[in-house]
């Protein structure tokens, strides 16, 4: 008896182990409530910061820029700051031809010299004998010897030698200037070089056109510049902006004057921006992964005021969050809960213990979070992450953690 009695709690207690084991257990879940809150819609991107109206200065004649006499992060003053120097630039080198004939016209222009003066003595020795018939003719009428035209021919001839005397001074000096513009011909480099080393009358001195720091410079050496080559710019860190390129598709969703908040600038805490400019052509750029991409570059500015952004200047990189929209007191659900269902939208809700399927519908989305329009109340718990073999109406459990 104590044997069959015995053997009977044994497969008793088998039977209810087997059937404890072959019994559905509760699924295991993650659940999340439905809240009310704030949300807002953003864009995450990567800007630039840029100086806002930079004043490029560009050489306005051709010549020899000399050394730079500013660094870039100089500070200057508008009218007052001599920020480049130009000089006369040098003669090029001449060919054995050119110098040839170079010479030869030096030569010609030495002789031409020479005839002038020559010239010069004949016309001043006929003006000489002239002035002495004159003086004589004049004697010789007032006495009645001559007649009244014989001393009016004497006089035209005085006057003619005078005039001829002239056009030779005239002549000598234009022949001396022929000679000096042919000398000038042979001048070669170093040539105008001046003796101190220093900025003289022949120099350019290029002031500051507005006060601010000078952001770069094109080159520090001296050289040889044409006119309108670059040679440094000037802004104002004072006056920041923010330069950022988007995907076509997501600057349209932009509105004019959002708000931005710029993170990770390298300061603390965070800076205010509010868009100013979306230029209208987009570009494009192919992105890392070889894709071709239509960017559009928009422009914002820096609210926050300087001494709240020390140490921040042009070319900085920056992290913003660009507020496409927001609001207060948006009932909204985690997007995790969310799944495709029949045309629309649907969620598993926890109805004590059980998972029962109800469709929704959701309107602006943001970060992880969706607004809830209808078919959800605040307070119901939502499953996350629903698994595809889970049905309606399945047994669930809370996962601990």
């Amino acid at each position: 008896m104590m044997r069959r009695v015995g053997i009977g709690l044994f497969a008793a207690g088998m039977a209810a182990a087997l059937v404890w084991a072959l019994w559905p257990q509760p699924l295991q879940v993650d659940l999340a409530s439905v809240t009310r809150g704030d949300m807002r819609g953003e864009i995450l991107a990567q800007g630039v910061t840029r100086v806002r109206d930079p004043y490029a200065i560009a050489a306005p004649i051709t010549g020899t820029a000399t050394r730079s006499p500013v660094e870039v992060g100089d500070a200057v003053v508008a009218g007052e700051s001599v920020v480049a120097i130009l000089q006369p630039s040098d003669p090029a080198l001449m060919d054995a031809r050119a110098r040839a004939q170079a010479e030869a016209a030096i030569t010609e222009a030495q002789a031409a010299v020479a005839l002038a003066r020559t010239s010069l003595r004949q016309a001043e020795t006929e003006l000489a004998h002239a002035t002495t018939q004159l003086e004589r003719g004049r004697a010789l009428a007032a006495r009645g010897t001559i007649a009244q035209r014989m001393l009016e021919d004497i006089e035209a001839a005085y006057q003619n030698a005078e005039q001829a005397r002239a056009a030779a001074e005239q002549q000598l000096a234009l022949n001396r200037a022929t000679l000096v513009r042919t000398e000038a011909q042979l001048m070669g480099p170093q040539s105008n070089t001046l003796t101190n080393g220093a900025a003289g009358e022949c120099c350019l001195r290029i002031l500051a056109p507005q006060s601010g720091i000078v952001l770069a410079v094109s080159d520090q050496n001296a050289r040889l510049v044409q006119a309108g080559a670059p040679l440094l710019t000037i802004g104002n860190l004072d006056e920041l902006e923010v330069e950022l390129d988007l995907l076509s598709a997501d600057a349209v969703q932009v509105p004019s004057g959002a708000r931005a908040i710029v993170e990770r600038w390298g300061g603390d805490g965070t800076l205010e921006a509010r868009l100013r400019r979306i230029e209208p052509a987009a570009f494009t750029r192919v992105s890392a992964l070889g894709i071709e991409e239509q960017r559009v570059r928009l422009r914002l500015d820096l609210l926050t005021p300087p001494e709240g952004r020390a140490g921040l200047g042009d070319g900085f990189r920056v992290h913003l969050r660009l507020i496409l929209w927001e609001d207060e007191h948006i009932l909204q659900v985690p997007q995790a809960a969310l799944f495709r269902h029949a045309q629309g939208w649907a969620v598993f809700i926890d109805d004590d213990g059980r998972a029962r399927l109800r469709s929704v519908t959701i309107g602006r989305q943001a970060a992880d979070k969706a607004e809830v329009l209808d078919g959800l109340a605040e307070g119901d718990r939502v499953i996350l992450y629903p698994a595809s073999t889970l049905q309606d109406g399945a047994a669930i459990a809370a996962r601990a953690g």
